[in-house]
């Protein structure tokens, strides 16, 4: 099994004083730092429930959309777990959907994980 996360940082507009360029960039790593530490509590948590499943961990960069389906194709996989959070539909139109993209363009069967939240009290 393996466990990818995909950083994906403020987009960038060249601005004449570079003040974009650093918040881009400062926003990259913090998404890999991010990324990184998703992962490894993941695969922490897999190897607890199946202690015999060799588990890989990988932190690319990128179009999450575009990067989960192209290393899904390179990795020869057989099935792809993507997280959802069940936004509606105008956050899906503002905010683009990865899931969604991942289900319409992946090489095999995709599990669409919702987030759990919690019952209304």
């Amino acid at each position: 099994m393996r466990v990818l996360s995909v950083a994906h940082a403020a987009p960038y507009f060249p601005d004449p004083w570079l003040m974009m360029r650093a918040t881009h960039f400062d926003s990259l790593k913090d998404e890999q730092e991010r990324a990184a530490r998703d992962v490894a509590a993941a695969a922490d948590e897999i190897a607890r429930c199946a202690p015999d499943l060799k588990v890989t961990t990988l932190v690319l960069e990128g179009s999450p959309e575009k990067v989960i389906v192209e290393e899904a194709e390179r990795w020869k996989s057989d099935l792809i777990f993507v997280g959802s959070h069940g936004y509606g539909p105008t956050e899906r139109f503002l905010l683009g959907a990865v899931a969604q993209a991942v289900v319409t363009h992946s090489p095999c069967s995709v599990e669409v994980v919702r987030c759990h939240t919690p019952a209304a009290a």
